[in-house]
């Protein structure tokens, strides 16, 4: 049976939040009825991620595995998982189990009325420091965008397939999901969700790459978004040809 919904998880040197997370998934998942697919893509992990995911194959028969030839970064890794997925209805989270499958109902639910739903986390689970970092390139890329996105940094979203079959994707734009959604016409809400600390493993991001290389990316967004071509034919008069 093809699976309704497609769960996907990028990962890089998770392998203590694997084993956990398959399971908490698989769990919430199936309390649904709905047939679904759990695709982790490893983004070049050199701890012992792979061996983990594919000693859960076995416990886990709706789980897909995908690995990248290297480390190309977390857009690449979202990419690769929403082209490779099965699903009509798609849904990411990040490897590092601070988000929360149990919120995954809820997102799926409030598709019903848009075809992009983003999580945004209340009671955050971070440090002040990492608070204020989020909260600083929130305002900026909305500033410079337009956009009203709460928390973009918030990888717990689901989405029709159709609102990113022909979004090309490019190094940094997991960041803007919501804003390249939009930019193609496709309808986008928020709703909140729950936030954990994380447990294990240790985090990927810094200073440097969360607000200086996100902020060269938006310029690159603001730039597609000046020069995006939009117009309509109001026209189109057939050849006399077609006529006869």
């Amino acid at each position: 049976m093809e699976p309704e919904i497609s769960i996907i998880v990028p990962v890089k040197n998770e392998e203590a939040n694997i084993r956990p997370q398959v399971e908490e998934i698989r769990q919430t998942m199936a309390a649904l009825a709905r047939p679904f697919e759990i695709l982790y893509v490893d983004d070049g992990s050199t701890d012992g991620s792979w061996a983990a995911l594919l000693e859960m194959r076995p416990r886990c028969p709706e789980l897909r595995l995908l690995r990248l030839d290297r480390n190309h970064g977390q857009s690449a890794a979202t990419d690769a998982g929403i082209r490779h997925a099965r699903g009509r209805i798609l849904a990411t989270l990040d490897g590092d189990m601070q988000n929360v499958p149990a919120d995954i109902p809820r997102l799926l639910d409030a598709l019903r009325d848009a075809d992009m739903v983003c999580g945004y986390r209340v009671a955050r689970r971070d440090t002040a420091w990492r608070r204020f970092q989020s909260r600083l390139a929130n305002g900026i890329r909305n500033w410079l965008t337009g956009d009203t996105i709460i928390d973009t940094g918030c990888s717990l979203k689901a989405f029709k397939r159709e609102a990113f079959a022909n979004v090309k994707f490019f190094n940094g734009m997991h960041r803007f999901m919501p804003t390249l959604a939009r930019m193609d016409g496709f309808r986008v809400a928020q709703i909140p969700v729950s936030h954990r600390p994380r447990r294990r493993g240790k985090t990927k991001y810094s200073m440097r790459n969360r607000l200086f290389k996100s902020f060269h990316d938006l310029l690159a967004v603001r730039w597609m978004q000046k020069n995006r071509l939009s117009y309509r034919v109001a026209e189109d008069i057939p050849a006399a040809v077609d006529d006869k």
